[in-house]
C-alpha cells in the first residue's frame, strides 16, 4: 500500500507529483531542485550553493516519512553540466560518509525546472 509523504520543511510540488512515497519499506522521492521552501526561489548561484539546499531538502522529506539520509540506498544525480560534477560530489560526500553509501547514477541533462544546476532523487528504507 502507497503512502504519500508531505511537509512544509520542503518545497511543494510544482506540478502534479509527491514530495515521496513510502511503498512497503521503500521511499521514492520526488527529483529535489534547490528551492527555499518558504519562498519557492532558487537558492544559490554555484553548484556548491544549490547542492547543499538540493541536500536539506531531501533530508526534509526523509525525515516527514520516518527516514534518513543514512538509510538512502540510492540517489539519481541531475546535472546541467558535466564540468562542476567535481564540485557537486564534494557537497556530496559531506551528507554520505562512511561505510555503507548509497549507489548513484549521474547524467548531464540539457535543462532542469527553474534553470538549476542540480536536481537528485533518492530511494531510501524506513
Amino acid at each position: 500500500m502507497r503512502k504519500t509523504v508531505s511537509t512544509d520543511q520542503a518545497p511543494a510540488a510544482i506540478g502534479p507529483y509527491a514530495q515521496a512515497n513510502i511503498f512497503g519499506d521503500l521511499i521514492f522521492t520526488s527529483g529535489q531542485i534547490p528551492l527555499d521552501p518558504a519562498t519557492g526561489q532558487i537558492v544559490g548561484s554555484t553548484i556548491e550553493e544549490q547542492t547543499h539546499q538540493v541536500f536539506k531538502n531531501i533530508k526534509a522529506i526523509l525525515e516527514a516519512a520516518g527516514s534518513s539520509l543514512d538509510k538512502v540506498l540510492k540517489t539519481t544525480v541531475f546535472i546541467k553540466d558535466m564540468n562542476d560534477f567535481g564540485k557537486m560530489n564534494e557537497i556530496y560526500a559531506q551528507y554520505f560518509t562512511g561505510s555503507s553509501l548509497p549507489s548513484r547514477s549521474a547524467v548531464e541533462v540539457a535543462r532542469l525546472p527553474k534553470d538549476a544546476l542540480v536536481e537528485v532523487e533518492t530511494i531510501a528504507s524506513l
